[in-house]
């Protein structure tokens, strides 16, 4: 835990029980209002990414865009130039020959389903990872904030008894892909 993130509040000793309860109820709102706005910011984060996704890019309203799509069509118009030569030279008749257009695809690309789907689906996880991360920080202030309300007045026993609580990282330690592999495959050596 960062030590310069820790709620202090050096509650006065003069603190009622009354308002150490009021006070209780008010962080306990906060922290309900708290996630509720990341909730919120989730769902604009992504409506906002979706709109990202959608746009449309006009070369025609663009001098950068203009000038790539000018240099593009007249490259294509090159090779559209050799590829008749070519069909004239072997005997095909120029109805029946291929030949080469230029076209403009405003979303690049975003254009294609599985990229945009691809894009979609790191975001929400980004973002649900982002959400995650601001609940739990949420939730550690808050209970910061509560747990210096209530340990107000307890013994150095009862304070000692509250810091025994284990914390998360010593929980959960990290995973390496090999400890993974190998519980997929218990032949691979474990490291």
């Amino acid at each position: 835990m960062n030590e310069q993130n820790i709620v202090k509040l050096n509650i006065a000793p003069s603190l009622s029980n009354a308002e150490r309860e009021r006070l209780l109820k008010a962080a306990r709102l906060r922290e309900k209002v708290a996630k509720s706005a990341a909730s919120a910011r989730s769902l604009e984060l992504m409506a906002n990414f979706e709109q990202q996704l959608a746009s449309n890019y006009s070369f025609d309203q663009d001098e950068i865009w203009a000038k790539a799509a000018q240099a593009a069509k007249a490259a294509v118009e090159a090779a559209d130039g050799a590829i008749a030569e070519e069909c004239e030279r072997l005997g095909i008749p120029a109805r029946f020959r291929p030949s080469l257009a230029c076209q403009w695809y405003g979303r690049g690309e975003n254009a294609s389903k599985e990229r945009r789907a691809e894009l979609r689906k790191v975001a929400q996880t980004r973002i649900a990872a982002n959400e995650k991360q601001a609940r739990t920080e949420i939730d550690r202030i808050s209970s910061e904030v509560q747990i210096e309300l209530l340990a107000h007045g307890m013994s150095p026993t009862a304070l000692a008894l509250l810091e025994q609580m284990p914390k998360v990282d010593q929980q959960m330690p990290a995973l390496q892909v090999r400890e993974v592999e190998s519980m997929l495959n218990p032949r691979l050596p474990r490291y």
